[in-house]
């Protein structure tokens, strides 16, 4: 029996020019539907999205060995494998270094209080003895000290439910076994997903939209790069000079200012004000606490003076205060992977906003001379 004939399709009408409205609306379609599937599938896209930070970090990498005859797969195998080997020695060997600095934290935590307390008195007593005739209030005295005590405990629990409890952050399964599988089939694929997406750009737009996709991935690239490179560096300096000094949580105090470094300002001065205060508590004396500081201190010049201006120059094109609102702002909207998101997106708008900022120079709203009445 012959098949039946499938209808022919109906033949799509010639090119024609598309409306502004129909350009707005593809616009304002695409921005929807990714705010909406961020909103909807927020819960299961963290390890995927690390997946694409992976597979976009390794991708020159990937594209130097295939230059040298390695086949793609077998490249983004190899380098799949070696983030992971290193990620399980990093576990391996700082992980139980990391739980017995917690239980160093939760047993020395009562008496670091108390002599933060007797300090803290002894520094009111002695401002209030050189403000005198101005006294200070007791009551004042007494709840700073309980304040700070508060402080210190709140750091410490943090720092336990990060370390001791961080099953319940992330989900160990798919961060160790989806975002491997799921990197290693995007870097195989990036430069056919590249070349795929690039064909979907309109064609009116086209080259316009590659520029300022080039320009993105120069700012982009240049401040992941300059931020990995800077809190690794920072985190074995801190780590390595808080022990040096004899700070006995310094490993893990270390450690946790070079990862949140990459929050500019914010990471390094946490992390100081968190080692001066331990300080405080074991020391008791304001000369092991300056040395606390100055490894502190000293990490900044470096950052500032050496690692930025030697490795990066002028190419990160984010500002400080740019990139701590949008880290902020991804992390109350959409939590970690929020986070994960907050840089590309920045770097999107900056690089949008400056291109915008060009034509609007170039426009006669703005080169057009005011009129005068006559």
């Amino acid at each position: 029996m012959p098949t039946p004939l499938r209808p022919e399709l109906p033949r799509s009408p010639g090119p024609r020019n598309a409306t502004r409205a129909q350009r707005l609306g593809l616009v304002f379609g695409l921005l929807a539907a990714a705010f909406f599937a961020l909103w909807f599938f927020a819960a299961i896209l963290t390890p995927f999205v690390l997946a694409v930070c992976i597979a976009y970090f390794l991708d020159p990498v990937a594209d130097r060995m295939a230059r040298i005859g390695i086949p793609r797969w077998l490249g983004a195998g190899i380098l799949i494998a070696g983030l992971l080997t290193l990620a399980l020695i990093a576990l391996l060997l700082l992980y139980p270094l990391l739980i017995s600095q917690i239980g160093v934290l939760l047993a020395r935590l009562p008496s670091y209080v108390t002599r933060i307390g007797t300090m803290l008195q002894d520094a009111l007593a002695a401002a209030e003895e050189r403000m005198q005739p101005m006294v200070l209030d007791p009551r004042l005295k007494d709840l700073a000290v309980s304040q700070l005590g508060s402080i210190l405990v709140w750091l410490g629990t943090s720092a336990t439910r990060l370390i001791g409890g961080g099953y319940a952050l992330f989900n160990v399964f798919t961060f160790a076994v989806v975002t491997p599988i799921v990197g290693f089939y995007l870097l195989r694929d990036w430069p056919r997903i590249m070349a795929r997406l690039e064909t979907w750009l309109p064609r009116r737009n086209a080259a316009v939209l590659r520029q300022l996709a080039h320009d993105t991935d120069r700012v982009l690239s240049a401040w992941l790069r300059g931020q990995l490179i800077c809190c690794a560096l920072l985190a074995v300096y801190y780590a390595l000079a808080l022990s040096a000094v004899g700070l006995e949580l310094g490993l893990l105090v270390g450690l946790l200012a070079g990862m949140f470094t990459f929050i500019p300002y914010v990471g390094s001065m946490t992390g100081m004000a968190t080692a001066v205060l331990l300080a405080i508590g074991q020391f008791g004396s304001w000369r092991d606490v300056a040395m606390v500081a100055a490894v502190f201190l000293t990490g900044q010049i470096v950052e500032g003076y050496i690692i930025y201006p030697r490795l990066l120059g002028g190419r990160v094109e984010l500002h400080a205060v740019w990139v701590i609102f949008a880290l902020f702002a991804g992390g109350v909207a959409f939590g970690f992977l929020g986070v994960l998101l907050a840089v590309p997106i920045a770097a999107a708008i900056g690089v949008l906003a400056r291109y915008w900022l060009r034509r609007y120079l170039e426009s006669p709203l703005y080169l057009d001379p005011p009129r005068t009445g006559g």
